[in-house]
């Protein structure tokens, strides 16, 4: 399957970041962190399938792009905080720096306050909920 193969690839490149920052002492938090969602997000996508139903795997589909989208954003993040820890160290004291330590922030801040997320929105998906998939349209 093709998709599989290109999740691998995702997922390998997403690994590699994670070693690179667990190299960085500021950043090792953050790599933890996006080490734990990919893991439960490889672990959703097995669940989800187990049934080998697309409809049945489907069913989350909404919650489980959501996490996805995260899982990705927050590698984004990682890979960009390290190229900026690099920058950072080098830059002279002024508005270069401080820019720096800005953008260094807003990968903090996703990583602690958006990346948590993931873990609830991934429930449903590792559970196989069927709340959404068997509600009668007419009750609503």
């Amino acid at each position: 399957m093709q998709g599989g193969r290109g999740l691998q690839a995702l997922a390998a490149r997403i690994n590699d970041t994670i070693e690179r920052a667990q190299q960085r002492p500021g950043l090792v938090g953050e790599a933890h962190g996006l080490a734990q969602a990919l893991q439960a997000l490889g672990s959703a996508t097995r669940a989800a399938w187990a049934t080998g139903e697309p409809e049945a795997a489907l069913a989350n589909a909404t919650p489980y792009l959501q996490a996805f989208g995260h899982v990705v954003i927050a590698w984004i993040w990682l890979d960009v905080a390290i190229t900026l820890d690099a920058a950072r160290e080098s830059a002279p004291e002024g508005p270069r720096r401080v820019s720096l330590q800005g953008h260094r922030a807003a990968c903090q801040y996703f990583h602690r306050y958006e990346l948590p997320r993931v873990a609830a929105w991934l429930q449903v998906v590792r559970s196989r909920d069927d709340t959404c998939r068997t509600m009668d349209e007419a009750a609503f």
